[in-house]
């Protein structure tokens, strides 16, 4: 003898798998946290962002609470970029290598020009103007 419908036991089943499931799944969506601000944003211009000794020749540092990447390609070169993935909104994670990485989904940026050196980046990352007074780094 058959029955139709929801048994208790694929209703329990149906449930438990629910009560994992959705967490995980809410874990993959776009949220404020996962994505970064406007480059820029919580930076005055003319405001000092770091020194010229912070910033590694043929690397570079990343300031999160401003969105901005600084490197410096060649010795006294420094150049400033968006922090902010173009893939998917991630802020980039290190400065590697010659390059700027978002661990997010694995693109990477030049530290020269900003370009996609590999990746899902679909394009590179916007130039920030800065300026270098002495051995101040500022945001133009």
């Amino acid at each position: 003898m058959s029955r139709e419908g929801i048994t208790r036991r694929n209703a329990l089943s149906g449930a438990a798998t629910a009560g994992v499931a959705l967490p995980l799944l809410a874990a993959c969506g776009g949220s404020e946290e996962t994505t970064a601000k406007d480059p820029g944003s919580a930076t005055t211009p003319g405001e000092v962002l770091a020194s010229t000794s912070d910033i590694p020749v043929g690397g570079g540092e990343i300031f999160a609470d401003q969105s901005v990447v600084v490197t410096q390609p060649t010795e006294g070169d420094f150049k400033c970029f968006s922090a902010v993935c173009t893939h998917q909104g991630c802020l980039v994670s290190n400065v590697k290598d010659g390059a700027i990485n978002c661990t997010c989904h694995g693109s990477s940026f030049s530290i020269e020009d900003g370009s996609v050196l590999g990746g899902p980046a679909p394009s590179a990352l916007s130039s920030v103007d800065v300026s270098v007074e002495g051995d101040d780094i500022s945001i133009a």
